[in-house]
């Protein structure tokens, strides 16, 4: 999920409204639809006939009980070293990034931000995903010191949370959110980019 400000001259949270300015034009960014979000996030087929090694049945249970720690723990929590884990065990996961709009400095889900949030309540609650184990991953782009930028993915991808939790009724423990700020920028080579301003919604599951 990208946090979009729509003010990229703005200091700091240039992460809300869900428009990009460029040249006085205003473009509106993509939505994706519920089947966009279930098909990114569907665990791949396991072909018939594979063994998983030990190593790997060692490592996806180590995962598992990672993740199972992590459940209804306030995001602020987490230390470096967890945040950095769940990016090593995200890397090799299902994930895909959607974009979430918030007026300027502010962890509000607002008006805009609601069709594609009724569209990921809607994948989340499917038949293909329902009862999974999610993280929601914020990240914001270079603009503003690294304590602000962590504080505010930190909220936003809370504030996913909890709508998510209580309007669609699932389960709070179901849904990890961790903040990055400006530490992963998706495109180092552009930190002011629109781009790097998401958060990403990731299957831990992965069954």
């Amino acid at each position: 999920m990208v946090f979009s400000n729509g003010r990229t001259n703005l200091m700091g949270a240039s992460l809300a409204v869900g428009l990009t300015l460029f040249s006085g034009l205003v473009f509106a960014a993509e939505q994706r639809s519920a089947n966009d979000i279930i098909n990114a996030l569907k665990s791949p087929r396991v072909t018939r006939g594979l063994t998983t090694s030990p190593a790997d049945a060692a490592r996806a249970a180590d995962e598992t009980q990672f993740i199972d720690a992590l459940r209804n723990r306030p995001t602020r929590s987490l230390s470096t070293e967890e945040r950095d884990k769940i990016a090593s065990i995200a890397s090799s996961k299902p994930k895909i990034d959607l974009e979430i709009n918030f007026e300027y400095n502010s962890a509000v889900i607002g008006s805009k931000a609601m069709p594609q949030v009724t569209e990921l309540g809607k994948a989340l609650t499917s038949a293909d995903l329902k009862g999974r184990t999610f993280i929601l991953a914020g990240f914001t782009d270079a603009k503003g010191s690294e304590t602000y930028n962590q504080g505010l993915s930190e909220r936003r991808a809370d504030a996913v949370r909890q709508l998510l939790s209580k309007q669609y009724g699932i389960e709070a423990g179901n849904l990890v959110t961790v903040g990055y700020g400006l530490s992963q920028l998706k495109d180092p080579a552009n930190p002011f980019a629109a781009e790097n301003r998401r958060v990403q919604v990731i299957n831990a599951a992965e069954k």
